[in-house]
């Protein structure tokens, strides 16, 4: 696998995207705004008009897009990855999407000779920045085994979770832990702030202890400075705690957290909130004193 194409350049595709090509793949770009790419394209990637034009172009294509609809029609639709890629190409769907979805494109790619892995990653814009992401990945063990190569640039925690969409299965149950940790942690900061304390200071010690996390230590700080820029979109956190309550619901699981935290979520959706970072979610137990 020497020429990788990337599909969508966010917040963490762009970084993940620059680290492939560190790591010294040939990497061409599509995404629906050519402005967010002009940092890779300086840098030495190559720009193609369209997925089709990509998929032809490369010998693994990986997405890292929106929404499950997103995906769908990147690979299923008119001049869709799934009708241009050659036998042996390689699909890697990184977007935290369906787990049926990606049983979906497996079957399809295997059926034209390819090769298709379901691998979200977890981590936000530090772990893309740092490289650090830990890849969940669902998929033949010779899918996974020509992917992993690619892995290797920007992830630090690279596992195989089984066939088609147990990469996706294993992401819901993050965002699922992720979902009662954010609550968790604004609860505790705005309890910390209202009694008097110097939140900071609080954050400080109890980071160290039993309570400390990801969120505590990474977004603890943001929500206290009232820094709410993205390093995961509050719309997409509600697109994934979605997806894992449709999930849970197939399971006849109750999850009753879940379901709390997608409300509160939708709320500062509703509010305007959308396109915020998760951290944001401390806005809600400050405003709503």
């Amino acid at each position: 696998m020497k020429k990788a194409g990337f599909i969508g350049t966010g917040v963490m595709g762009s970084a993940m995207a620059g680290h492939l090509m560190d790591a010294g793949f040939e990497v061409h770009i599509y995404t629906r705004t050519k402005k967010k790419a002009e940092p890779l394209l300086e840098k030495g990637a190559v720009w193609q008009e369209d997925p089709a034009s990509l998929t032809k172009a490369v010998d693994a294509v990986l997405t890292m897009v929106g929404y499950p609809e997103d995906v769908r029609d990147i690979y299923f639709g008119e001049n869709g990855i799934l009708d241009n890629g050659r036998e042996g190409t390689l699909l890697v769907d990184l977007t935290t999407s369906r787990p049926d979805l990606a049983e979906q494109i497996a079957e399809e790619a295997s059926k034209r000779g390819m090769h298709a892995v379901d691998a979200p990653v977890s981590g936000g814009d530090v772990g893309a920045e740092e490289g650090t992401l830990a890849v969940m990945s669902g998929g033949t063990k010779k899918a996974f085994s020509l992917a992993e190569p690619l892995f290797h640039a920007f992830g630090r925690r690279i596992e195989y979770m089984g066939g088609p969409g147990a990469g996706q299965l294993t992401k819901a149950a993050n965002q699922i832990a992720i979902a009662g940790t954010m609550m968790g942690v604004s609860e505790s900061l705005a309890f910390a702030k209202e009694s008097g304390l110097d939140p900071d200071q609080v954050l400080s010690v109890i980071e160290t202890g039993a309570a400390g996390s990801f969120s505590m230590s990474k977004l603890g700080p943001r929500m206290l400075s009232g820094d709410n820029e993205p390093g995961f979109y509050i719309k997409h956190f509600v697109k994934d705690m979605r997806i894992a309550i449709e999930t849970a619901r197939e399971l006849d699981l109750d999850l009753p957290g879940l379901e709390q935290a997608e409300k509160l979520y939708t709320k500062l959706m509703q509010e305007g909130w959308e396109d915020a970072g998760t951290q944001a979610l401390f806005q809600y137990y400050v405003k709503n004193r």
